[in-house]
């Protein structure tokens, strides 16, 4: 299995990737495309399954429909050894590690909570008709009515909405954990709607600059993580599995050995998820964000918390401007986008002379480039746990800790 969600095999010593495939199938393929010296092809017949093929439960699932969802036609269990194997082949190829590291640091992937209906998140694009609907295998978005992987509220909110609103060309529907629902447009210019709605929901806007503008009811959702209650504002980031987000914060705890007195960094911290539960166990932490909304939503989530710092601004311009003034910290937590770290983000850590490091990860492509880095820096691989938050899908989240 390929990083991407297909299956990889050989014609004529040249990689072809062919989805809804699993290692070890014999099926007959056709070649659509090729990109520089690779293949991509479509399955026509197969010839011989694997044990671990199930029938898919979405009726959008299969060649030319929905893309969202890689691995419905894969039996849970070997969704999570595959993870594994291609977090390996990833750290091998692209980081370069050896493989007596990678065996000593990874571990089994953590199966998600709920395989099934876990999103309370879903994002829609509209497709050539006008209809809402999900990325399509091939380009373009397929047309939706059912998702097994979204949250059944929001899949009966889908189905009551009736819009007529050219502006918007994306869609989020998101439920918060006390099981308010909320919709909000992405725009592609700045034209005001006339709305009116009988439906039990807020309705947002994100205008092209990535301001939010709240339209009617809440300009917010509210999740509950370990006891603690996050406020996210229209535009600010959140993941959508929100019963897997407290086996994120447990293992980034864990990650840090944390004993009371440590000084703390929590760098592309979204509205304060990990900063929250770091701050209970250290003596200071200090927030980046760089998405205004999602920084007042951190002031609003850690407010009472007297040893936390929120800052405005890129990682890198903050972190550059604590190192010409000498600061210092002791542990810090990553949650950086897919492309990762960066040298410049790893060169300043460890100018700021962190010595332990909890780096979460939701690309295994990025994590390996960035591991490379991290241990040319000075750093060693101590720990990774990779956790799956995304079931049916090639996606994954993991937690490697790094040490000096």
């Amino acid at each position: 299995m390929a990083q991407g969600g297909r299956g990889l095999a050989r014609f004529d010593g040249k990689p072809v990737f062919v989805p809804y495939t699993i290692p070890g199938e014999s099926v007959t393929a056709e070649i659509t495309n090729r990109r520089g010296s690779a293949l991509f092809a479509r399955g026509m017949r197969l010839r011989a399954a694997s044990a671990d093929r199930v029938a898919p439960r979405c009726a959008h699932f299969g060649p030319g429909r929905c893309w969202e969802c890689q691995w419905q036609h894969i039996d849970y269990p070997a969704q999570l050894l595959l993870k594994q194997d291609v977090l390996a082949d990833q750290l091998s190829r692209l980081g370069k590690l050896p493989d007596a590291l990678i065996e000593a640091v990874l571990r089994p992937v953590l199966p998600a909570p709920e395989q099934w209906a876990y999103n309370h998140t879903l994002r829609l694009s509209r497709d050539k008709s006008g209809a809402w609907g999900l990325r399509r295998d091939g380009g373009g978005f397929h047309a939706i009515e059912e998702c097994p992987v979204t949250h059944p509220d929001l899949l009966a909110l889908l189905e009551e909405l009736d819009l007529d609103y050219a502006p918007a060309r994306r869609m989020t529907l998101r439920r918060g954990s006390d099981g308010r629902l909320m919709l909000i447009f992405e725009l592609s210019a700045e034209v005001e709607p006339q709305l009116t709605t009988d439906l039990p929901l807020s309705v947002n806007l994100i205008l092209p600059d990535r301001e939010p503008v709240n339209l009617i009811g809440d300009a917010h959702s509210l999740y509950a993580i370990a006891g603690h209650e996050f406020r996210v504002t229209a535009g600010s980031s959140f993941r959508s599995n929100v019963a897997g987000i407290e086996l994120l914060v447990d293992h980034v705890v864990a990650a840090l050995q944390l004993q009371g007195h440590e000084r703390a960094l929590d760098l592309y911290a979204g509205v304060g998820v990990f900063s929250a539960f770091l701050a209970r166990r250290t003596a200071l932490v200090t927030l980046v964000e760089s998405y205004p909304p999602a920084v007042t939503d951190a002031d609003v989530n850690l407010a009472g918390m007297d040893n936390v710092d929120v800052v405005e601004g890129q990682v890198e311009a903050v972190l550059a401007d604590m190192t010409g003034e000498g600061a210092r910290y002791d542990v810090a937590v990553v949650d950086p986008p897919s492309s990762g770290l960066g040298p410049e983000v790893i060169q300043l850590l460890s100018r700021l002379s962190v010595a332990r490091l909890a780096y979460v990860s939701g690309d295994p492509a990025s994590l390996a480039r960035d591991s490379l880095r991290l241990i040319d820096a000075g750093f060693q691989l101590r720990n990774l746990q990779p956790i799956d938050l995304a079931p049916q899908t090639y996606y994954l989240s993991a937690v490697a800790t790094f040490a000096r």
